[in-house]
């Protein structure tokens, strides 16, 4: 009879552990639920703020676009633009201005002397150009080449270089802007014009209401060149 009960005694006890296993087991298996189910509500309301913080972001842009729109800003970037893209010869351009015509000498060269004096040289072109940029010239082209900051006009054999493109005499040069000032430029007592006269070269400058220029066909991309970064001040 006691043995009987001693083991009863020990199923009981058996059974009671367990229950408290399993318990316990149901108790942090309720608690890692409810704490993934905290995580998870967590995330959906951290989600839901920041889409509604970017949809008033957004519809604070917008506003600022349609208010750049009601006062013109729009237009005046987009003329600023325009006018920067003719600067750098991202465009064609008309205007009045001067149309020169340049060609060596047909003056016969005397024994023994240098025949070079007698032809237009690199140096000569890039005095004409110094002289129409001076005068106020906006837009220059050189036998078709759009003449900006970065053109080079160099001598390349029997020929010259503009914008890596070689040409040669005669020359044209057409530059937009005050006609009159562009020529005077020009025909200074002692400037170019008197210099090519001097050796026989062909100049001709025609003054005309309506020029055309073309833009620049290779413009060249910046390696090297970018924007300053200024420090802040503390």
């Amino acid at each position: 009879m006691n043995k009987f009960m001693t083991m009863d005694i020990k199923g009981k006890i058996i059974i009671s552990l367990v229950f408290m296993v399993l318990g316990f087991m149901l108790s942090v298996q309720y608690k890692v639920t409810e704490h993934q189910k905290s995580i998870r509500l967590k995330r959906v309301e951290d989600l839901t703020e920041r889409l509604k913080t970017a949809e008033e972001d957004k519809q604070k842009l917008l506003s600022q676009i349609e208010n750049l729109r009601q006062h013109g800003i729009g237009s005046m970037v987009q003329n600023e633009m325009d006018r920067l893209r003719v600067h750098a010869g991202g465009t064609e351009v008309e205007g009045p201005g001067v149309e020169v015509f340049l060609d060596d000498s047909a003056i016969e060269k005397q024994r023994n002397e240098n025949s070079n004096l007698y032809i237009i040289h690199d140096e000569d072109l890039l005095r004409v150009l110094n002289e129409l940029r001076s005068a106020g010239a906006e837009a220059i082209s050189l036998n078709g080449q759009r003449i900006v900051a970065m053109s080079e006009v160099r001598c390349a054999g029997p020929t010259v270089s503009v914008n890596n493109v070689r040409t040669a005499a005669p020359y044209v040069i057409k530059a937009i802007g005050s006609p009159k000032d562009l020529a005077a430029a020009l025909k200074l007592r002692g400037g170019v014009v008197e210099t090519f006269a001097f050796w026989g070269m062909v100049v001709r400058i025609k003054e005309e209401e309506k020029l055309t220029i073309p833009p620049l066909k290779y413009p060249r991309a910046l390696e090297y060149a970018k924007p300053a970064v200024k420090e802040k001040m503390q």
